[in-house]
């Protein structure tokens, strides 16, 4: 395992110490309860201060992407806003513990994304609580295997695009107002939204979705200064995966069949968000930039 995201290192040969094993969590699942614990970047990220001063709000902020992407946001020097479940408060306070650590400030607001009201407010407690807001992370998710499309209940299905598409939409519309020329919206879309497995028809179709909402609106404000991209994960090491995100008899060879042969990690995703939130990334706009371990993309 590399010392931070700077070492050279083969990739093929990267967290061979971490093996995917089969524990079932309760939705929405824990990193605390994870077998083996992901990489979130804890002990290897390491900033150089290319977002000094901003201020992000970043959805699912417990563990998982979003966790690792708010360490990395903090060691590159920017305050941060963690949206979470209740039932995510262990993780979450771990989180907020690791970016008071780089000196950041850090605002812990538990909801359910399924709520509109609940959406709103979060941007404006984010506002209030930072100061402004210039960086929204919408990554917070919802993936539940499913094997037979006529036991896909209308309950679920729901949710689903409640929690990956119309929190996305309450959430940027009511953050737009706020987000000044440089700012950047970057969604979290999936190797789902151009590779759906069949047992994950409603959470692919809400990927395709997120794809779309993004190229749409990265148009939109474009001529605002206000950058919209996404990203898409392959297969990731989250507690999504042990929640039923997977069935459990795919869980110990999950990853496998990437190119680089292996999953991916949190700590992995976190310099995409960083690249996409910087000002390195000013000419990039509409983009989905795909970090899945080779698997090939339209």
């Amino acid at each position: 395992m590399s010392t931070d995201q700077y070492t050279f290192t083969d990739p093929t040969a990267m967290y061979a110490d971490i093996q995917p094993e089969a524990k079932h969590q309760p939705e929405p699942g824990l990193d605390a309860d994870m077998t083996p614990r992901a990489d979130l970047g804890e002990k290897t990220y390491r900033g150089t201060g290319r977002l000094t001063g901003r201020k992000a709000l970043i959805t699912g902020g417990d563990s998982g992407i979003g966790a690792a992407t708010a360490i990395a946001f903090a060691r590159e020097g920017a305050d941060v806003v963690l949206s979470y479940l209740p039932e995510e408060e262990e993780d979450a306070a771990r989180i907020a513990g690791l970016v008071r650590d780089e000196g950041r400030t850090v605002l812990t607001i538990p909801g359910d994304l399924r709520d509109p009201d609940y959406c709103r407010d979060l941007v404006a407690q984010a506002v209030e609580g930072l100061g402004g807001l210039d960086i929204l992370v919408n990554n917070g998710g919802k993936q539940v295997f499913n094997e037979d499309l006529t036991t896909l209940t209308d309950e679920q299905f729901d949710d689903t695009f409640k929690t990956n598409v119309y929190a996305m939409f309450w959430i940027t519309k009511a953050a737009l107002p706020h987000l000044t020329p440089g700012s950047a919206i970057i969604n979290t879309t999936s190797i789902q939204a151009y590779s759906p497995s069949d047992i994950l028809v409603d959470y692919a179709s809400t990927k395709a979705t997120i794809n779309a909402f993004t190229k749409a609106l990265a148009q939109q404000l474009a001529p605002k200064g206000i950058r919209v991209n996404a990203v898409a994960p392959g297969p990731i090491w989250t507690p999504l995966q042990v929640s039923d995100g997977q069935p459990q008899e795919k869980i110990d060879s999950f990853g496998e069949d990437t190119p680089l042969g292996r999953m991916g990690q949190p700590a992995e995703l976190a310099p995409a968000y960083v690249f996409l939130a910087s000002p390195e990334s000013s000419y990039v706009m509409g983009e989905t930039l795909n970090v899945n371990g080779g698997m090939p993309t339209p």
